[in-house]
């Protein structure tokens, strides 16, 4: 692309560079770079727990050499069902000093989805917590491939007297967060096999092109399939955020780790951008736990706050916000989902910081656009592409002709950060990967400048609190029922989610179900946020002449009931 089509690059702050000069950097050399760099330094803090770099390298070499012993080589899968917890970050770093590739899994999956996830990726070994492994795993361990659990529990990185104290509150949560697991040889408790390890496992070379990661998403088809991101993709991005922030300061900077580690985005901007700075992560297990988002804010002076528009939001809406001193923040990163302009001014004025909108997806890890933190803002759009990201808008029926300035169309992204492709399905990689550029399915307008708009999606995708919902994954559960004929699901417009999920279903003739039984069927093959707040049952749901459920009139009639 020529200058005249990057409109953009004349809104770069004064020390971005339109292209930038890579460190050829694994994601384990990021952070041996980063123990070297700053080894007392503190790397990583849990209520209040915290290691250092140098002691962070400890557990990381530890587990590292137990999962050699247990037969985790170069290009082999551990699973990581976990919340934000050392542990995780531990994990990852451990996998990626062996050549090993992540599964990252969210901790909310039922049976069903990690059956179709680990299988997909061929988990060697599975690291989870120990009330997922009693609740989850266990009913399930004859349809997986897993040779090896290691078992987490959440009181193991805390200092005393939270180390005693916790488990008795966490076992009169509801449900209960820990529990008790019988060790066997195929069943390993977390920091007694680090205890137990020698170390000294040799750090395996990996070429910048090797897979890192096994990111599940529905991308563009509602399908579940696994985005090969490799250690350049992540590696890269990481040194454009990193660019991008350019008043981020080497080892003075502590990170507020609120986005799950299951997620991408947090992935790359509170996990591999603080290595690649040297700086302190501190972790929070529970998104939706905005109580400890700020204490943890005001205890460690949180400088950077990595979040999603509905985390801003319950921070504005909780009632003792201002007894929080949230004056340390700075810089704040949104994405995901629409950051509302009331929110977001809002959140300034409570907090002092600004915050930067940006884009991306699991295929772009994830990063391609963003607002400059120091230039100009243009609030309501998500800024413009990252060094090395191109950026065009197509029209979304044909996949190749250029639309003009302020025209809707498929937006269409190039840059180091794309994906390799789609694990074992080079037909969805076909699909989304065509002479080089991305196709996003995301529908977005440019202005004259080169900032970008998002205002649709070409697909049916649902985004509810910043969750990925795939109308078609739960009309198949629906389906599975035996009195349902048909379903569609649809998101409707939520002030306070986004969307929430409705679905419409068809009852076979003779046949009888309630909404609670319908649900009750859903909360067993699905994740929580991704059941169904409303039901409706139709006697036809509308199709086209092709026999084509059409989702869109039914969303039509949603809004308008809505007004």
């Amino acid at each position: 692309m020529t200058d005249s089509k990057r409109p953009w690059l004349k809104f770069y702050e004064e020390n971005v560079p339109e292209n930038i000069s890579y460190q050829d950097l694994s994601l384990f050399m990021l952070f041996e770079k980063a123990v070297d760099r700053l080894p007392d330094g503190k790397a990583v803090s849990f209520l209040n727990g915290t290691l250092s770099y140098r002691q962070l390298r400890g557990e990381v070499d530890r587990l590292a050499s137990a999962l050699s012993k247990l037969g985790v080589g170069k290009g082999d899968s551990v699973a990581i069902q976990t919340p934000n917890l050392p542990q995780t970050i531990i994990a990852m770093l451990a996998t990626f000093k062996l050549g090993g590739v992540t599964v990252m899994t969210n901790p909310l999956y039922t049976g069903p989805e990690i059956e179709h996830q680990w299988n997909d990726a061929g988990a060697k070994v599975a690291i989870v917590m120990d009330f997922l492994y009693v609740s989850r795993i266990q009913p399930i361990r004859d349809k997986l491939p897993v040779k090896h659990y290691i078992v987490a529990s959440i009181p193991e990185y805390l200092a005393f007297p939270l180390n005693l104290l916790a488990p008795l509150k966490l076992k009169k949560a509801s449900p209960p967060m820990v529990a008790k697991v019988v060790e066997s040889s195929t069943v390993h408790h977390f920091r007694k096999l680090i205890k137990n390890s020698s170390g000294g496992s040799n750090t395996v070379d990996v070429d910048m092109d090797d897979v890192a990661m096994l990111q599940y998403t529905g991308g563009t088809t509602g399908v579940s399939k696994g985005a090969m991101l490799t250690h350049k993709n992540l590696s890269y991005n990481a040194q454009q955020v990193a660019t991008w922030g350019t008043t981020i300061k080497d080892g003075k900077e502590t990170w507020l780790a609120c986005l799950p580690y299951f997620h991408i985005y947090g992935i790359t901007v509170s996990f591999l951008t603080p290595l690649l700075r040297a700086g302190h992560v501190v972790v929070v297990p529970n998104p939706r736990d905005i109580d400890a988002m700020m204490k943890a804010v005001v205890k460690h002076k949180v400088t950077l706050m990595p979040a999603v528009p509905a985390m801003y939001n319950a921070v504005n809406r909780h009632p003792d916000v201002k007894k929080f001193d949230l004056s340390s923040i700075m810089m704040c990163n949104s994405g995901s989902a629409p950051l509302p302009v009331e929110v977001l001014h809002e959140f300034e004025a409570l907090t002092g910081a600004k915050i930067s909108e940006g884009y991306g997806l699991t295929e772009t890890s994830p990063v391609t656009h963003s607002n400059p933190f120091n230039g100009e803002r243009k609030v309501g759009s998500i800024g413009i592409p990252l060094p090395d990201t191109d950026a065009k808008i197509v029209d979304p029926e044909d996949g190749m002709t250029e639309k003009g300035i302020g025209e809707e169309g498929e937006i269409l992204l190039r840059g180091p950060q794309v994906m390799k492709g789609y694990w074992k399905r080079d037909d969805a990689t076909a699909e989304v990967i065509k002479d080089g550029w991305f196709y996003s399915g995301d529908l977005a307008t440019m202005d004259e400048d080169g900032y970008f708009r998002i205002v649709g999606r070409k697909k049916d995708m649902i985004l509810c609190s910043g969750y990925n919902v795939y109308p078609d994954e739960i009309d198949r559960v629906l389906a599975g029922h035996a009195a349902v004929l048909e379903a569609a699901t649809i998101g409707v417009p939520d002030p306070k989610r986004g969307e929430t999920v409705k679905s419409f279903v068809v009852l076979k003739p003779g046949q009888s179900a309630t909404e609670e039984e319908l649900i009750a069927h859903c909360r067993e093959n699905l994740a929580a946020y991704k059941i169904p707040r409303m039901m409706e049952f139709m006697d036809d749901l509308p199709k086209s002449a092709a026999l084509k459920i059409l989702r869109r009139e039914l969303r039509d009639r949603e809004i308008a009931k809505a007004g």
